[in-house]
C-alpha cells in the first residue's frame, strides 16, 4: 500500500496544501485533479523523492510500510512517467525500453522488450530511432519502459493529456494491461476546473483533500 500521511507543502509563507492523507492499495487507481499551480506535481516530486530543494515539506510517506521520506530517488522503486515522452535519443527504441533491464540475462531481456512492444502495438520498431515515433508513439514508449522496470508504484504527470482522444484509450489499456496486472499501485495528476483545492478520486466519485481532509479510502 501506498500512504501518504498527513503531508503539508509550501515555500516560505506560500504553502500549498496541509495535512493530506491518502492511500492507494495495491492494484488500485488514483486521480489527484486541481487547478493549475495547486501543487499536484509537487505532491508527486513529494512521493518519487524528487520534489525541490525549495519546498518546505512535512509528513511521511510509506511504501510496502516502509518510509520512503528519506530515501533518494532511486532507491524508492516509483515509477513517474510526463505529459512528454523523454526518451533517450542517443537510443534506439529497444535500447530505450531495455534501459531499466540492464540487470537480466540478455536474452531475457530481448524478450521482454519484444514483449513489451507487441503489447504496445509497435512490433518491429526495436531498431527504429526515437526521433522517427510520432507523438503518441514516443508516449507509449515511455509508458513501457517505466512499466518494464517493475516499479511497486507508478506515478502520471498528465501523461495522457497531451494524447488525441483515441489514443488516450489505447495508454489507459497499457497501464490497465501492464500495470494492473502486476498489482502495481497507480496514481495521476491531471488538470481540474474545481478551483485550487486538490481532488482525489476513485471509483467515480471525488472528494477533496485540501487541506486537512482525509478521503475515505
Amino acid at each position: 500500500m501506498l500512504q501518504l500521511e498527513d503531508i503539508t507543502a509550501g515555500y516560505g509563507d506560500a504553502p500549498l496544501f496541509s495535512r493530506l492523507s491518502l492511500s492507494v492499495a495495491r492494484g488500485e487507481m488514483r486521480l489527484i485533479q486541481g487547478a493549475s499551480g495547486c501543487g499536484k506535481s509537487t505532491l508527486l516530486g513529494i512521493i518519487c523523492g524528487t520534489a525541490d530543494a525549495a519546498l518546505t515539506w512535512s509528513g511521511d510517506v510509506r511504501l510496502n510500510d516502509q518510509s520512503l521520506s528519506t530515501l533518494p530517488a532511486e532507491d524508492r522503486r516509483v515509477g513517474l512517467i510526463f505529459q512528454d515522452a523523454l526518451l533517450f535519443p542517443h537510443m534506439t527504441v529497444g535500447d530505450n525500453l531495455a534501459f531499466g533491464l540492464a540487470a537480466r540475462h540478455r536474452r531475457d531481456r530481448d524478450t521482454a522488450v519484444a514483449d513489451a512492444l507487441g503489447v504496445a502495438g509497435l512490433e518491429g520498431f526495436g531498431e527504429r530511432d526515437p526521433a522517427t515515433l510520432s507523438g503518441g508513439q514516443a508516449a507509449r514508449v515511455a509508458l513501457m519502459r517505466s512499466l518494464l522496470a517493475e516499479p511497486d508504484a507508478l506515478l502520471m504527470d498528465e501523461a495522457f493529456s497531451g494524447a488525441q482522444n483515441p489514443e488516450r484509450p489505447r495508454r489507459r489499456f497499457l497501464c490497465a494491461k501492464k500495470g494492473a496486472f502486476k498489482s502495481r499501485r497507480c496514481w495521476s495528476a491531471s488538470p481540474g476546473r474545481r478551483g485550487p483545492s486538490l481532488t482525489a478520486t476513485r471509483s467515480g466519485s471525488a472528494r477533496d483533500v485540501h487541506p486537512g481532509n482525509r478521503p475515505p479510502w
